[in-house]
């Protein structure tokens, strides 16, 4: 059983086998000629962002830097880190780490990006939750990692339950449009769900399926009552998408009818723009779901540079030799 922020660190990075080959040549030659020093090594972001993935690369370099001698500082985890800045120092005998430089760098460009993007929703949202829902969008193996930097920035949950077992947070999720089309009516469908979930489980209905949105929305609230915690729009793009003043209109119809508890749940192509769209019309939407904005966001790029070879400053021409100042720096090993 694995507990929030337990990385598990797979045996292809462990054995190199996802290093950059010229790090793999580069280790066979430098043992060859018995050059093993102790060297500082700084990496930097190439653009502001959110700090994500320090606590994976933590955990690979507890497990491959040697007991003693060796130092690793860095930001937190979630901090803001800005173009240029040193991000993560660590000081070691060269041959511990330097294969491992591929997935450092690697693993703080995707989780970087994948944190930024959330931060930017939850940014444009003005203090309505943002849930990541990009599990779809990317390749299974790294759902979780994406899911665990979606919370980094700030996302209130994920949909995946491995992205669960990272970041600890009850994982998100109502019913999919298949389940509405196989049950062949939307009020059938929460009313199953109703009888079959826990009771601890939200009630959140998907009201886009077979009729007008609100029409749905007014039917599943008439079957469920009280139990109905909210209805979740995923208007498609053929039709023009979810709007704010479709939200108006359903919230209306549902206040008129009593049902004030009900929240209304955004999804479908959203976007930090589109989330504005929202907060300037001031639609009252409970929670915006974002997939793609998420998982397609750009890596933020990281840089590892030598710039001390025991105890000596140096650094390849166009950096300036020796270690930088940055205070915000914690030791993590």
């Amino acid at each position: 059983m694995t507990t929030p922020g337990d990385f598990e660190i797979a045996r292809s990075v462990l054995t190199g086998y996802t290093a950059d080959n010229e790090l793999h040549r580069a280790l066979t030659i430098l043992r060859n000629e018995g050059v093993n020093p102790e060297v500082a090594v700084e990496v930097t972001a190439d653009r502001d962002g959110i700090f994500c993935g320090i606590t994976e690369v933590k955990t690979l370099l507890g497990r491959v830097l040697p007991e003693t001698g060796r130092e690793v500082w860095a930001l937190d985890e979630g901090a803001s880190v800005s173009a240029g800045e040193v991000a993560l120092r660590i000081r070691a005998p060269y041959a511990s780490f330097g294969l491992f430089e591929t997935a450092i760098l690697g693993t703080l460009a995707s989780c970087t990006g994948w944190a930024t993007a959330a931060n930017e929703c939850v940014q444009a949202g003005d203090g309505i939750p943002v849930i990541g829902y990009g599990a779809r969008h990317v390749h299974p193996q790294v759902v979780g990692v994406m899911d665990y930097s979606a919370v980094v920035g700030h996302c209130v949950s994920t949909s995946s339950v491995v992205g669960q077992q990272l970041h600890g947070l009850t994982p998100s999720g109502t019913m999919p449009h298949s389940m509405v089309l196989l049950l062949g009516d939307t009020v059938r469908s929460i009313l199953a769900f109703d009888k079959h979930m826990p009771p601890e489980v939200p009630r959140v209905a998907l009201v886009d399926t077979f009729k007008d949105e609100a029409e749905e929305a007014l039917g599943v609230a008439k079957a469920l009552r009280e139990r109905l915690r909210g209805i979740r729009l995923d208007t498609p793009k053929e039709r023009g998408g979810v709007t704010p003043d479709l939200v108006h209109e359903i919230r209306a119809r549902l206040d008129q009818g009593g049902y004030n508890q009900v929240d209304i749940f955004v999804s479908g192509g959203i976007t930090p723009d589109r989330i504005r769209e929202f907060v300037k019309a001031q639609a009252p939407v409970s929670a915006f779901a974002v997939g793609y904005y998420i998982a397609a966001a750009s890596p933020v790029s990281f840089a590892a540079d030598i710039k001390e070879i025991e105890g000596r400053n140096v650094a390849k021409r166009g950096r300036i030799p020796g270690l930088s100042v940055n205070s915000r720096l914690v030791r993590v090993l």
